[in-house]
């Protein structure tokens, strides 16, 4: 399996930020000498798949160093740091190298991205341009065979800036199950939205998301993008639930199985993780990667 990283990950963030930017690095680490990963360094994306689904005076700004500062504390990640731009451009780089390799070998994943908060015309929650909707264009574009793709978001925020990217577009169909009272306030509406309660108990977790799994099969996509955020942790200052590390290994089991069932190939972003100490999102980032290394169409 081929997962894409950037030094930039970490180091693209200042050590003065509130986020907690040493997750990518020590996930890296955890896994270099893993069999079955090869990690990969991607290139910076270029900006003409990021027009593609966003305002260009948006990207533009961004690019340029002249968004508000109004528009920057949305996104958070402050203070901002003089390789903001290159980080975020490698982010993007290495989802759609992940997308290229996954079509091509069943499975890949970027150590990073599932920027889910993004919307079309400005960044929110951390997310300055959306790695989902960017690699959906980017498939559909590219790959003849890619007509239909399949967003499973099991962040514990739910995916707003991806549903309102992709509403009315019928080529991708959104499922987001979160935490119904966290953010974001305002909720946008996705293809299937499932809100589960704060600190629903692990087996209820479970046995609804497998419920609604396969009901999910009638889409029929040609691929699967897995936001495989692990703020659901019952450790995770963020999330307000109560899943544990083997909750989580058994629900990205349940993903992948659902994914083996249809013999499509599975893109994975990192999505969110915020435990305190993080080495709880670390392992369960961990399993979730070394549990991917297995899968095959």
């Amino acid at each position: 399996m081929n997962i894409f990283y950037h030094p930039l990950y970490t180091e693209g963030i200042s050590s003065e930020s509130s986020f907690p930017r040493d997750r990518y690095r020590l996930v890296y680490e955890s896994l270099k000498h893993f069999n079955g990963i090869t990690f990969q360094k991607p290139e910076r994306a270029s900006l003409d798949p990021i027009y593609a689904v966003h305002d260009k005076d948006f990207v533009d700004s961004f690019i340029s160093g002249s968004l508000s500062v109004s528009d920057q504390r949305r996104i958070g990640l402050r203070p901002w740091t003089k390789d903001i731009v290159d980080r975020t451009l490698y982010i993007m780089g290495g989802s759609i190298s992940a997308l290229e390799s996954c079509i091509e070998d069943g499975i890949a994943g970027n150590l990073a991205g599932g920027t889910h908060h993004s919307y079309f015309d400005y960044g929110s929650g951390y997310c300055i341009f959306n790695d989902l909707v960017i690699c959906a264009s980017h498939a559909k574009n590219n790959f003849n065979k890619i007509k239909k793709v399949l967003i499973v978001d099991l962040d514990v925020h739910q995916g707003d800036g991806t549903a309102s990217m992709t509403s009315g577009d019928d080529s991708v169909f959104t499922f987001s199950m979160h935490c119904s009272s966290n953010f974001p306030l305002k909720k946008m509406v996705s293809d299937l939205d499932v809100p589960v309660s704060r600190y629903v108990t692990e087996d209820s977790y479970l046995e609804i998301l497998e419920s609604h799994l396969k009901k999910l099969k009638e889409t029929q996509p040609d691929i699967v993008f897995y936001q495989a955020g692990v703020d659901t942790l019952k450790e995770d200052k963020l999330g307000h639930m109560a899943i544990t590390k083997e909750g989580m290994k058994k629900r990205d089991n349940i993903v992948l199985n659902f994914c083996k069932e249809l013999g499509v190939p599975v893109l994975v972003f990192m999505g969110g993780g915020y435990s305190d100490p993080i080495t709880h999102t670390v392992d369960a980032f961990t399993n979730l990667f070394r549990r991917c290394s297995r899968y095959s169409v």
